[in-house]
């Protein structure tokens, strides 16, 4: 049922929307395609860009190289004839000089004689050229045949090089295609221990655990039940809220069971082409059976075993093929098979009938928000390996969390941490745990935005005004903290918390609560005879809320206990007078609320302006110093039994 413990007011007008620019070919500097890969232009400019590269580093080494000074075969005869040649290396057809001032040069000569019968035609005698010391160095084979082929290899491996290189891409998603079919399901091996989660790591959903510890029993001794003719479900359909530990108990059957997790969303079966969900299906069961026992879990499952029959998409798209093809791998499980399925969703209301029916998903689990003592649990677990304080008190903060699920308290814990650490302290204390609180349900404080001093006295009363009125009013929360101070897009707030967890809200609460919500906007009108644009969100949480009460809960008196579906087109579950009632009975709930603020408003009156006064003086009042004005001014706070107990003990002077 709905519940707004927190009253906010924006201090911005509505309607104001951030332009967003983006690059070409999703930018950040690089030329990209719409899927996010580097497209073929880009590649081709960085191929070119390289070949560049290499073409100037070549240049560049080549330059270093001094080359030898190349003379006719006359020269070499001439030198040789005068004494002047010290030595000659025949290499094939190349002759390399060394002379005897110790310079160096070559020459050439004809491949098909020798080099006495060559420099002979030049007139060298034998005894001229004995005084040069000759040696012939040989070519190997492999050296020939590299030399000869390089010129023809070398060009034809770059191009190769060159093609490849800007068909990466294209040739990915072409071997994509062969592995369309595949599973893309992730699998945890029960022997790896550091993503080992069992139900130690698991607060809270007591009841959820006991129905689960019955599929661990039949994953370590199903003969137990096969002996005695019990099956065990096929299937366990974990539904709730969001952030409620769905993934995570389905990870701690798998662990405290010790067999294979394939995990899997529901959105990565289905594909642009029709045919493709299904496949991965069949191949997903069939490697859990060939692991078996093992664990399949799919995520979110509400994506792909929604309804059939809506018209949309037509009777052969793809989600109704993969729906079609999960039922029967379902269906087709034999007795001894030693594979259980879990699913997760917040959405059950939308599944198909065939997917909840015996034999399939035939067991179903809520888990529903943890309630304090729970809280304080899942609290405990995310402290371990944290610094805390002498002053840290876990159940105070799983107090002031009432509706917080156990990722937001996750989120809790790490945001205190990190408010520790950004300012160099090396423990985490109370304060930076109750900041954390509002920082996860409003944002972080926006120190940036100052407000004008008419503006901070507006906001002040605003706040003022909500906290007056759900104190005065029986049935409204109690108020725990007023600031009014920016978090988010809020100016201001008021933070009101029950002292127990509710399961359920009755007219009376939706009635005062409404009122409550309504104070800020009265305070205004009545103080300053005029209404800014802070009240909007709380308009829009009122208008819903009597909505509510009157189509989905049946507590209008004019309509009775009679609930109505929701408008919408092509679904009219009521008619136009139907919907024009529905109109005047929301009015006339909101109207009355805002004249039972406007009657606390203005009997207290000297309550309003102390609170208001208070709050532009300190900017944020905690509940001890708030109910201290209340009582200064002839208001009753709010106490807890507890509490009452114990203040009836002092003033009684029994133990």
């Amino acid at each position: 049922m709905a519940n707004a413990p927190l009253r906010k007011s924006k201090g911005q007008p509505s309607g104001v929307r951030k332009k967003k620019t983006t690059l070409p070919f999703g930018g950040k500097g690089r030329f990209r395609s719409p899927l996010g890969e580097p497209s073929f232009f880009g590649n081709f400019i960085t191929t070119i860009l390289i070949f560049l590269l290499l073409m100037s580093m070549y240049s560049f080494v080549s330059g270093l190289v001094q080359p030898s000074h190349e003379i006719p075969l006359s020269q070499v005869a001439a030198d040789v004839a005068a004494g002047k040649v010290k030595a000659i290396t025949v290499n094939g057809d190349t002759l390399d000089l060394s002379y005897e001032d110790g310079s160096q040069k070559i020459s050439r000569k004809d491949p098909s004689a020798g080099l006495p019968e060559t420099l002979a035609t030049y007139g060298v005698t034998p005894t001229e050229l004995a005084k040069v010391a000759i040696t012939i160095q040989g070519q190997s084979a492999a050296e020939f045949w590299f030399l000869t082929l390089a010129p023809i290899i070398l060009p034809l491996l770059f191009i190769a090089f060159f093609f490849w290189f800007l068909s990466r891409q294209v040739r990915g998603a072409g071997m994509q295609a062969f592995s369309f079919g595949q599973s893309k399901a992730r699998i945890i091996d029960p022997a790896d221990s550091t993503q080992r989660v069992t139900f130690a790591d698991v607060a809270g959903a007591r009841e959820a655990k006991e129905e689960l510890l019955e599929i661990v029993d039949f994953l370590k001794n199903p003969k137990k039940f096969l002996d005695i003719g019990a099956r065990i479900p096929k299937g366990i359909i974990l539904m709730g809220a969001p952030g409620t530990g769905k993934t995570l108990l389905a990870r701690a059957v798998a662990g405290e069971a010790g067999v294979p997790f394939f995990s899997i969303s529901g959105s990565e079966f289905v594909e642009m082409f029709v045919g493709v969900g299904a496949s991965r299906v069949r191949d997903l069961f069939q490697l859990a059976k060939k692991a078996a026992p093992a664990i399949i879990f799919v995520d979110e499952i509400d994506a792909v075993g929604r309804v059939r029959g809506t018209g949309i998409g037509g009777g052969n798209d793809e989600r109704e093929q993969t729906l079609n093809q999960i039922l029967v791998e379902m269906d087709g499980f034999e007795p001894t098979e030693k594979v259980v399925v879990i699913a997760a969703t917040n959405r059950p209301d939308v599944l198909d009938p065939a997917l909840l029916r015996p034999g399939r998903f035939d067991r179903r689990v809520t888990i529903d928000l943890p309630d304090r003592k729970d809280r304080e649990e899942i609290l405990q677990i995310y402290a371990r390996r944290k610094p805390f304080g002498p002053d840290v008190n876990l159940s105070v903060i799983a107090e002031r969390t009432p509706g917080f699920s156990g990722a937001e308290l996750y989120s809790l814990m790490n945001e205190g941490a990190i408010l520790a650490a950004r300012e160099n302290r090396k423990e985490i204390t109370q304060y930076d745990l109750i900041r954390s609180i509002e920082k996860v349900m409003l944002g972080p404080e926006r120190k940036s935005h100052l407000l004008s001093k008419k503006e901070k006295e507006l906001t002040a009363y605003h706040e003022a005004g909500h906290a007056l009125v759900s104190s005065i009013l029986p049935y409204a929360d109690p108020v725990h903290k007023i600031s009014i101070i920016s978090r988010g897009r809020a100016a201001g707030y008021t933070l009101k918390l029950p002292f127990e967890d509710k399961k359920m809200q009755s007219k009376k609460q939706f009635l005062d609560d409404i009122a409550a919500t309504l104070g800020g906007y009265v305070a205004e009108k009545t103080l300053f005879d005029d209404v800014t644009t802070g009240p909007s969100n709380d308009l829009m949480v009122i208008t819903a809320l009597a909505r509510d009460m009157v189509v989905r809960y049946g507590m209008s008196e004019r309509l009775g206990p009679v609930a109505f579906g929701e408008r919408q087109l092509g679904n009219e579950p009521y008619s136009e007078a139907v919907a024009s009632q529905i109109d005047a009975e929301v009015s006339r709930i909101i109207e009355e609320a805002k004249e039972r603020a406007a009657q606390v408003i203005r009997e207290h009156r000297g309550a309003l302006d102390a609170i208001a006064a208070e709050l532009v003086a300190k900017e944020t009042i905690e509940r001890d110093d708030f109910e201290k004005i209340l009582i200064a001014n002839g208001v009753t706070p709010k106490k807890r039994e507890e509490e009452e107990a114990l203040v009836i003990s002092d003033t009684t002077g029994t133990v």
